[in-house]
């Protein structure tokens, strides 16, 4: 549920290599979707797109970097002589050509003029407006730019992808299993917070992307972070943690827990929680359009008086971000495909009080949704 990517262009840790017949096949398939949305090419820019492509990715700063791949000719990363030798070895047994650029050169004259003739140019969503008003500026005025378009490749995960995910869920569920040793009445929800990052690093993250440690009445803010508040008996706590691994690859799970026995209204809502949980995560499947799912859960939260107590949508997708394709939202008619990789994260919120909410990362295969997360999804109490 984390609202924080994280910022464009910067750097992943260092990992393990994506191996390059990975790599080489991911460009194959850019190349292949530039044809099939009969797009003339894409300018692509430091950021989750050159991890993907590249298996790294370094900063863009005021100096661009752009890598332009066209449907019949090599790609080519346009980079400043002063930072080519950190994609050097990355390019080594790639079919990507490397072309520096000194200060004093025009690198977005540079870039338009391996576009060709292009008409229609895909750009990186994330693309600095800095960046992308100097290329329009030289694009021909009928020149089209289509805004974040390799995405929707992005968003079918190879089996490579997969794996790292997986490995991602285990890590973060080892980092849940710690949780009812550190939810205790008094404990402020900072503290708490600390001691999830620190176990966050003990179990591989390369940084904390979000951890957010919401008592009593701040369960019922979607986005709370942490604060001062010092827990209470019977506070109802629901801890969403993110971040990614060493090879950039996310993990995202919340768990919601008691301290003590929960009141009989708090135990009955949960209940329906857990239904459209399962209901959603059930009507996962390839072929069925993401609002489909959206609507399992909620409608089961409907069914139980608890539909404006849902404020938001129902998953989104995951990957080298924490928030990708595919949106899981109301009336989306995306279609799900085997390899997408997205959250089933229903929740409910009671304003002033408390609030609840279950999170699993599911990979869609061939029949349906299997989640990467398996520790309980029951109200879990502490204490």
């Amino acid at each position: 549920m984390s609202p924080h990517d994280r910022q464009a262009g910067a750097a992943a840790a260092p990992g393990p290599t994506v191996p390059p017949e990975i790599l080489a096949r991911r460009l194959h398939r850019v190349v292949d979707w530039l044809a099939a949305d009969q797009l003339d090419a894409a300018v692509l820019c430091p950021g989750s797109d050159l991890e993907y492509l590249l298996g790294v990715s370094h900063g863009t700063f005021e100096r661009p970097t752009f890598l332009l791949v066209t449907p019949d000719a090599v790609a080519t990363l346009l980079v400043p002589h002063l930072e080519a030798d950190q994609y050097r070895n990355a390019l080594t047994g790639q079919d990507i050509d490397q072309i520096g650029w000194a200060d004093g050169d025009d690198p977005y004259a540079r870039a338009v003029a391996g576009l060709g003739r292009a008409r229609r140019v895909a750009v990186s969503g994330t693309m600095p407006a800095r960046h992308i008003l100097q290329l329009q500026r030289r694009l021909d005025p009928e020149c089209v730019l289509v805004d974040d378009g390799l995405s929707a490749v992005r968003a079918v995960k190879d089996t490579w992808e997969v794996q790292q995910l997986t490995l991602a869920g285990a890590a973060l569920d080892r980092v849940h299993a710690r949780l009812p040793d550190l939810l205790a009445p008094g404990r402020t929800e900072a503290a708490i917070g600390q001691d999830i990052a620190e176990a966050m690093a003990d179990e591989g993250f390369a940084d904390v992307g979000f951890v957010s440690v919401a008592s009593g009445p701040n369960g019922a803010i979607p986005h709370h972070t942490t604060s001062t508040r010092r827990l209470e008996p019977a506070d109802v706590v629901v801890v969403d943690i993110s971040g990614p691994l060493p090879t950039g690859y996310h993990a995202d799970s919340t768990r919601t827990y008691a301290l003590g026995t929960p009141p009989s209204d708090v135990s009955t809502a949960y209940a329906a929680l857990t239904e459209a949980f399962d209901a959603a995560r059930h009507a996962a499947r390839p072929g069925v359009a993401a609002g489909a799912v959206d609507a399992a859960a909620r409608d089961v939260l409907d069914a139980a008086g608890l539909a404006r107590q849902f404020l938001h949508r129902t998953g989104h997708g995951i990957g080298l971000e924490v928030h990708e394709l595919p949106y899981i939202t109301p009336g989306s008619p995306a279609i799900l495909q085997p390899g997408m990789a997205f959250s089933i994260e229903p929740g409910i919120y009671f304003p002033g009080a408390w609030g609840a909410r279950i999170e699993d990362i599911v990979v869609l295969g061939e029949t349906g949704a299997v989640s990467v997360n398996h520790r309980p999804r029951a109200l879990l109490q502490v204490g």
